[in-house]
């Protein structure tokens, strides 16, 4: 259980954070960076949540599990794999979260006509929220490979697999809310040429 009954400690004041297993590491730290941007994923989703949850209340349910599940990731990422034993059983991704948001994505994306031109971020408010959503949890996708091709880093095959599904739900999730693709703002090759 977390317990939070003070919110600032005075530990970060010289620049370092504390990992899951007690290691202090540099703000800048890769790892730091990553589950940095996993939590500005969760935040843009929120946001993204406020406006489509009225309307699409199918959508808001999954995203609601999906940011408890970047918490889930965070944890994972906080507490690196190093083969040392710990006074607790680290928090982990595992498959069954992947294919979750697989079995999410193509009921949402049954619905859908197929796409024959990218889709640039736009439509309704919501369908923006969630591809500035999209965007950010890329990001963090890119770091968290780049974090497990460091040397002495370790990240889970179902870490990186989760944040890459997480972005391709995030997608089928804004077309569906961009009344299922028929708002969608199509991508117009050398239109303004």
């Amino acid at each position: 259980m977390v317990i939070l009954n003070k919110i600032y400690t005075r530990t970060g004041d010289d620049g370092t954070t504390g990992l899951g297993s007690g290691e202090r590491r540099p703000k800048y730290d890769l790892r730091v960076s990553a589950y940095g941007t996993v939590d500005e994923a969760n935040a843009a989703i929120g946001l993204a949540r406020t406006q489509l949850r009225a309307w699409h209340p199918e959508v808001d349910a999954i995203l609601a599990r999906v940011q408890n599940d970047l918490f889930d990731l965070g944890a994972d990422l906080a507490t690196p794999d190093t083969g040392e034993k710990l006074s607790y059983e680290p928090l982990r991704i595992v498959a069954a979260q992947v294919k979750r948001v697989e079995s999410e994505i193509d009921g949402l994306n049954k619905g859908l006509e197929t796409l024959r031109s990218f889709v640039l971020p736009g439509g309704t408010p919501g369908a923006a929220a969630l591809h500035v959503a999209r965007t950010v949890a890329r990001r963090a996708e890119r770091l968290i490979v780049e974090l497990s091709q460091r040397e002495g880093e370790t990240v889970s095959a179902e870490a990186i697999q989760y944040i890459n599904r997480v972005s391709d739900l995030l997608f089928v999730a804004a077309r569906v809310v961009n009344d299922n693709g028929k708002a969608d703002v199509l991508w117009v090759p050398g239109a303004n040429r």
